[in-house]
């Protein structure tokens, strides 16, 4: 092999690696809607997203602790507070309070149109300049959930589709700016730091949430409470950045309009769930637009 080979395989194997860290990120992800169901089984809302908040700080501590991780510079805190808010505390607790009222199938398909508009907040916040590919593939996913959630609701969206809606913008803006982070520290940091920037939110909402909310913590809740804490909150977002740092967030986000389709799936098993004969097809539409993304170049 050439020198000039080599400085050609190079970008495309961190390309692949990149690409590979993400969609494993996306798989842990999208075990989170039946996760997050399964923890409403024994607490409350706001008790579940306050608790799944401490428990990932708590594990954030310990790894920065091991790592000797020095605190973050200054200029870096602003990027990791909208991280927090959006991530940490804005989505968790939306799409918790959607659940109570939504099946997880119709959930997960709602949050299809995350993706869209992580690589919308991408562009303005990182200065990525996709393709007109990229935006015909993303453009039609979306046009695709929307489709769909609009014909479940018959359609005029429902409280709970407003909470989804207000949960991928504000899970967006986090996206987006813990991409552009992950360019200047670990992605691990990243996450790390913003739930432990969170943790005085998240501890005061369980504090005040438990005693005022019904309680009754089964294995299944506390199973699902400790996967979004452990992963939903912390392992997965972990890859997800990393791989954002190697491949763009744009080009990165739209992996995600596969998550629907994995959480359907998972939403039957888990849950046994009648999934909408529509849904199979929605989500076929939205692989082929990533099909269509990812063959786009920046």
């Amino acid at each position: 092999m050439t020198a000039q080979d080599s400085a050609t395989a190079a970008p495309q194997i961190a390309a692949n690696h990149g690409t590979a860290l993400a969609a494993l990120g996306v798989l842990g992800f999208s075990f989170s809607f039946p996760a997050t169901a399964w923890s409403l089984d024994g607490f409350g809302p706001w008790t579940s997203t306050g608790l799944r908040g401490v428990l990932a700080a708590l594990l954030a501590l310990g790894c920065l602790a091991a790592q000797r991780v020095p605190v973050p510079e200054r200029r870096h805190w602003r990027g990791l507070l909208t991280v927090a808010a959006g991530c940490v505390i804005g989505f968790p607790l939306l799409t918790t309070l959607a659940l109570r009222a939504s099946s997880t199938a119709h959930s997960a398909v709602v949050i299809g149109l995350l993706p869209l508009a992580t690589a919308v907040m991408s562009v303005a916040l990182t200065g990525e300049r996709p393709s007109r590919l990229f935006w015909f593939g993303a453009v039609a996913g979306a046009v695709a959930v929307i489709a769909f959630t609009l014909q479940q609701s018959h359609g005029a969206p429902s409280l709970a589709d407003l909470y989804l809606f207000a949960a991928l913008l504000i899970c967006a803006a986090g996206y987006a700016e813990g991409g552009r982070l992950s360019r200047h520290m670990p992605g691990w940091q990243v996450i790390a730091w913003a739930v432990v920037a969170a943790l005085p939110v998240t501890a005061a909402t369980a504090l005040a949430a438990w005693p005022a909310e019904p309680s009754h913590p089964t294995g299944r809740a506390v199973t699902g409470l400790l996967y979004i804490a452990g992963i939903s909150q912390f392992g997965g977002f972990v890859l997800w950045y990393r791989g954002m740092a190697l491949i763009g967030v744009a080009r990165a986000s739209q992996l995600q309009l596969a998550q629907p389709l994995l959480t359907l799936v998972w939403s039957a098993l888990l849950l046994s769930e009648h999934v909408p004969p529509a849904a199979p097809l929605t989500a076929v539409a939205v692989l082929l637009c990533i099909a269509a993304t990812q063959r786009a170049r920046a």
